[in-house]
């Protein structure tokens, strides 16, 4: 009986360590979560867009129609959207910048962009990009892009919305979900490394 006590505390004071360092961690993530865009000039060879939300996209348009990339990439998109559907529903002119917009359908989720993008990059021969995607997406997104993307440079560009309460977020029921949620994902993307299925090379074309 004693023993079996013994290895009940050991096993709750674990837990309670286990809980204890989840949630320091989730207190991390999202005070750091950023809250401006540190560089709004920097031009680079390519704007690139994670799907997920339309503010995403029209972010991308408005940093590419003022010059800030040679092409835009948006990768994620739903199969049986083209780039003039695409541009109508983000009320943009079609014929302003629709010759240099391109639309990935391969990604599901965020690995699947940074390798959808390194693909499109390595072909496209560019080595910098920025990258526009929701703020609390931000570290995760650069975790996968960096490890695709050794030797590009990125620049991050997060996109802020209003029903996201970075201030105070653990007041929000919707924000803190959201937020706990994207942690436990960052977290996973951490490790999965060393618990496989990380393995990405691009073939070369030559």
């Amino acid at each position: 009986m004693k023993r079996a006590r013994r290895r009940f505390g050991w096993a709750a004071a674990a837990a309670g360590v286990a809980v204890a360092a989840w949630l320091a961690g989730l207190i991390w993530f999202a005070e750091t979560i950023p809250e401006t865009v540190d560089d709004p000039e920097s031009a680079t060879d390519a704007i690139v867009v994670l799907t997920g939300g339309s503010q995403r996209i029209e972010s991308g348009l408005k940093l590419f129609e003022a010059g800030k990339a040679k092409k835009l990439f948006i990768s994620g998109v739903y199969h049986t959207v083209d780039v003039a559907e695409l541009l109508r529903t983000a009320r943009q002119s079609p014929e302003s910048v629709q010759c240099c917009i391109v639309l990935g359908y391969a990604a599901d989720n965020t690995f699947g962009n940074a390798r959808e993008t390194a693909v499109w990059m390595h072909n496209e021969g560019f080595t910098s990009l920025r990258l526009v995607t929701a703020a609390y997406h931000m570290r995760r997104s650069m975790l996968e892009f960096s490890r695709a993307m050794p030797g590009v440079r990125i620049v991050t560009h997060p996109v802020f919305t209003d029903n996201i309460k970075q201030e105070r977020w653990w007041s929000w029921r919707g924000t803190f979900l959201l937020i706990a949620g994207e942690y436990d994902k960052y977290l996973f993307a951490l490790v999965r490394p060393w618990v496989g299925g990380d393995r990405f090379e691009i073939e070369s074309s030559s």
